[in-house]
């Protein structure tokens, strides 16, 4: 296993090892003892091609993700929404498949979404916090100000992402100043 830095402080991706023979093949998912931060929840998600999930946080009871694609691919975003960093309101995007041995280590702070690229894409999620239904918020996925590029123009979107906070409105609602 393989940890690489971003430009994010605290965000990197993460290159795992497999393994292969005549059978199929085994992979490294996750090794505590690479990590800091202890994880307690773990979760997963199916999606169809075109579902667009996010972007979401929780403010308080933040968590730190770690997101596996166990099937699929996705075009995965996250966005800086740590007041004091040198980043804050950037965001960065990465192409994660199942077959590239890659996974994506997002520090709290950072609001995610994802866009499914292929039919019955599976995220496998580790989490440093439990869900907080109270606390969730969400960011717009195609908010101008953020300039994100995503693959796709016309995006399956759940009705309670279609209500997510511009980010101005988002900075507002929660008293967050911009630098």
């Amino acid at each position: 296993m393989r940890i690489i830095k971003t430009k994010f402080k605290g965000l990197f991706i993460i290159k795992r090892s497999t393994n292969f023979d005549n059978r199929g093949f085994l992979r490294e998912l996750f090794e505590q003892k690479k990590f800091s931060k202890k994880f307690v929840f773990d979760y997963f998600s199916l999606s169809k091609k075109n579902v667009l999930r996010g972007l979401h946080l929780q403010l308080k009871k933040p968590q730190t993700k770690i997101i596996n694609v166990i099937s699929g691919k996705i075009f995965d975003v996250v966005v800086d929404c740590r007041k004091t960093s040198r980043t804050f309101g950037k965001h960065f995007s990465i192409y994660i498949s199942a077959n590239d041995n890659t996974s994506l280590y997002i520090p709290e702070g950072f609001a995610h979404g994802f866009c499914s690229l292929a039919n019955d894409t599976i995220l496998y999620y580790k989490n440093s916090n439990y869900r907080s239904k109270k606390n969730e918020t969400g960011i717009l996925w195609n908010d101008k100000n953020l300039k994100i590029k995503w693959p796709i123009n016309k995006p399956i979107l759940s009705s309670k992402d279609k209500k997510n906070l511009n980010f101005n409105e988002f900075l507002n609602r929660n008293n967050i100043k911009k630098k």
